[in-house]
């Protein structure tokens, strides 16, 4: 968001700190382009301080426009390549609204993925929420299972869609 018109050139001079923040606004920030002591970076290190997430669209290496995202992405961002790598990170009200998935809908096919299910991946896989990540340690520690076993199940489980990693070694469902 600005408060400039559509079509005005980015010039520094028109970026002061007087014009209104939305960062707060936004459940997370996409850099498309910075140089190495852009704004870009200061916008995406606030982003994180509000606890927004922080998405990167990667550039050229040759290119100084391509140095903030692709320094975002090397420390952590999410790598943007399409929009689904935008919406399968938003909490699942927003996702369910963008891509207008009807409930009855992703209940069945989340019950036919359920059913394909081995042992292990079915006992992990109902052990997770699609809202709150859970800690590796903790789904070790609640099945019983061996942690070999339980990495090498969630890998599977990730292969097939039907799981996602969030940093810090902790996984949740994907809403499908």
């Amino acid at each position: 968001m600005s408060e400039l018109p559509l079509g005005a050139p980015p010039v520094p001079e028109k970026f002061s700190g007087t014009q209104p923040d939305h960062r707060g606004d936004a459940a997370g920030v996409m850099i498309v382009e910075g140089k190495q002591y852009s704004g870009s970076l200061i916008t995406a290190r606030l982003a994180m301080e509000f606890g927004r997430e922080v998405f990167g669209v990667p550039g050229n290496v040759t290119q100084e426009m391509s140095f903030a995202p692709n320094q975002l992405i090397k420390q952590g961002a999410k790598l943007v390549t399409s929009a689904e790598d935008v919406i399968e990170e938003l909490p699942t009200p927003i996702r369910a609204v963008l891509v207008r998935a009807e409930e009855v809908e992703s209940a069945q096919r989340n019950l036919l993925a359920e059913e394909s299910l081995s042992g292990s991946q079915k006992t992990i896989y109902e052990l997770l929420n699609v809202e709150e990540p859970r800690p590796i340690d903790d789904i070790v520690e609640t099945t019983g299972l061996n942690s070999s076993v339980v990495l090498a199940t969630l890998f599977d489980l990730e292969m097939k869609g039907m799981v996602r990693q969030i940093p810090g070694k902790q996984f949740s469902k994907v809403l499908l």
